[in-house]
């Protein structure tokens, strides 16, 4: 059952946490993602049997929290995720994100170090608001996003089309992590499928050789998609924490 935070900026963030022992772990999910994916409730069940505080929620506009994903942006969802980890967690906490939850994290452990304890990242796509979506379009599909403040680009998860607003794209650009020193100091665990058809292999090699700190390492599944989410990938998840922590 879901509880809910009420956040300064007024957006209701739903959530579900268990209690346990620390350093816990808080799960950032994807673009138009939520908690109830199959990652996000089998980490529920591992933390659970590890007797491992855990934490999942919808970013605003997303699952069970308000707002309209239309309206919202890497900013707010960052947002989103600062005050939820300064409210409902203790110490350092374990940040698992997904894709753009990866993104997320980064931004989190740049802007509070002292709460972060280790980062596995998912297929992370940082910064993918400018180099997949804005250096995916062509000049017809600017000038639509630019004149119209929106456009619709197909999903493969969904019969509803991704709106990719003019101000997603904008504020994206004002949470860059890849175009400034990306100092991690503490124990990084990045897991990538070659078989990713969203964010693509290069990317995670980028972010290995940009980030810097002393224990950063890229684990590809050969044939993993973009979801991770076989028993295989999930275990790995898991082996990922379990490294971090130790």
């Amino acid at each position: 059952m879901s509880e809910y935070l009420d956040i300064p900026a007024g957006r209701r963030i739903a959530f579900q946490r268990s209690s346990g022992r620390g350093p816990g772990v808080v799960f950032l999910g994807g673009f138009k993602s939520d908690m109830t994916g199959t990652k996000a409730a089998w980490l529920h069940d591992w933390a659970r049997e590890q007797n491992r505080a855990f934490l999942r929620f919808d970013y605003s506009g997303h699952g069970d929290s308000s707002g309209s994903f239309e309206e919202g942006c890497i900013g707010d969802w960052f947002q989103d995720a600062h005050q939820v980890i300064e409210a409902l967690t203790d110490g350092p906490q374990v940040l698992v994100g997904s894709s753009m939850g990866g993104w997320i994290a980064l931004l989190v452990a740049r802007a509070m170090p002292q709460r972060v304890a280790g980062l596995v990242t998912i297929a992370a796509a940082p910064d993918f608001t400018q180099q997949g979506f804005w250096a995916g379009f062509d000049d017809a599909q600017r000038q639509t996003l630019l004149r119209a403040e929106r456009i619709e680009l197909p999903s493969d998860y969904s019969d509803q089309p991704y709106v990719i607003t003019r101000r997603l794209i904008e504020d994206g650009r004002d949470h860059l992590v890849m175009d400034q020193p990306l100092p991690l100091s503490v124990p990084v665990r990045m897991l990538q499928g070659t078989a990713d058809a969203d964010v693509p292999v290069d990317w995670a090699m980028r972010l290995l050789g940009h980030a810097a700190g002393d224990d950063i390492r890229l684990t590809l599944v050969k044939g993993a998609d973009h979801r991770f989410s076989t028993p295989e990938c999930l275990r790995l998840i898991g082996q990922s924490i379990d490294d971090v922590l130790a």
